[in-house]
């Protein structure tokens, strides 16, 4: 019989592929060389190191990331060893970019900004960074996109971040980890690059920690370089920096992609790949028992609100942020704890918006960010 080890972890997962094999369910930390030495097939997450040490003479052949990362897949010597390995692409995306959508309502709500007229550099443009430029140009927002692979090999018109970096007000990174080579994003946001933005920008990364040199971020904060940051990753997770933790505006703990919409979207990405690769005839296997929102059904009066605190209205109603916040500083020790228990949250898909003295702007910005409107 098939047997597949999988992250205990890993939501909506049991009983989707017991029918066809034996399952046994590890945290990710426990899942090493002795566990897998008879396991066909890994589910896992970013959690348990995938390489020669873990893998060297087992019988595994299929490892399904539920995540978008891969960095924790050494995948050139599972392609010498024929260890095929799949993740899971875009399946946060709707997420992170609730995520930043958070982030911009906070600044409406508690630095008084106006988002039209401001702009955002968008540093990696693939399944995330598209969806946060998408909402932020419906937001009114000026958007440059910097991507430098995808501007080599496409007409489509992407900005050079040295270009970019001197006037926008928000950069934030949606880039995978490349350690090396012409694409390297390892420390991508170092000392000279936060020299040249502006000092009231803002920086988010809710990409990889270590696309952003924590030390270097450090130094601009207390030097006022720039005016804040908003990190959910670090470098050298959960042991992180707390001297940078007091210094951030906004600090969660790698939960930006932690909607329980991308954690559904994850393991039926993983199931599905699982299913083609051993042939299970569930190729189409969708995650049941997603919980609903408490309140699914939002009442906005619009009388005597900008547009702009209307949106923010919405979107702080669907996720309330500084509360991930608080969290990790009451209990920075526990980083790990916090992203195993953290709560249900939905994306904007799982809301209806019903306006009151509302405009056609308002009910047309709410549609386009990903609400329903009614």
């Amino acid at each position: 019989m098939l047997k597949i080890v999988a992250d205990n972890k890993i939501p909506f997962l049991k009983g989707a592929l017991e029918s066809f094999a034996k399952v046994t369910y590890l945290p990710g930390a426990d899942i090493n060389k002795d566990v897998l030495s008879d396991a066909d097939a890994l589910i896992t997450r970013t959690r348990t190191s995938c390489n020669e040490k873990t893998l060297k003479g087992s019988k595994v052949k299929l490892i399904t990331s539920a995540t978008i990362g891969f960095d924790h897949i050494d995948t050139e010597w599972c392609e010498k060893n024929g260890v095929e390995w799949t993740n899971a692409p875009g399946c946060n995306s709707e997420s992170v970019k609730q995520y930043v959508g958070a982030v911009l309502a906070l600044l409406i709500k508690e630095k008084g900004w106006q988002l039209k007229g401001k702009s955002m550099a968008v540093v990696g443009v693939g399944n995330v960074g598209s969806k946060v430029s998408a909402m932020a140009k419906a937001l009114g927002m000026t958007v440059y996109e910097v991507d430098p692979p995808r501007a080599r090999t496409e007409e489509k018109h992407f900005e050079k971040l040295e270009d970019v970096i001197r006037k926008a007000d928000v950069i934030t990174f949606h880039t995978p980890l490349t350690i090396d080579g012409e694409d390297k994003t390892y420390h991508l946001c170092d000392d000279q690059l936060l020299k040249q933005m502006k000092p009231e920008s803002i920086v988010i990364n809710s990409s990889r920690g270590e696309v952003i040199d924590g030390a270097a971020l450090k130094r601009a904060l207390q030097n006022s370089k720039i005016s804040a940051a908003v990190i959910d990753v670090w470098e050298n997770e959960p042991q992180i920096d707390k001297e940078l933790l007091d210094l951030v505006w906004i600090a969660t703990p790698h939960i930006a992609g932690y909607s329980q919409d991308g954690k559904a979207m994850g393991t039926q990405m993983s199931v599905r790949a699982i299913s083609r690769f051993f042939n299970l005839g569930i190729d189409d296997w969708q995650a049941t028992g997603i919980p609903q929102p408490e309140q699914a059904k939002v009442l906005i009066n619009c009388d005597g609100l900008t547009d702009e605190e209307v949106i923010a209205k919405a979107i702080m109603h669907t996720y309330p942020l500084k509360e991930d916040d608080g969290r990790l500083r009451s209990e920075v020790t526990k980083f790990e704890q916090l992203r195993g228990t953290y709560p249900v949250r939905r994306e904007y898909s799982a809301y209806t918006i019903s306006l009151v003295n509302s405009t056609v702007s308002q009910k047309s910005t709410l549609r386009a960010i990903g609400f329903n409107v009614v």
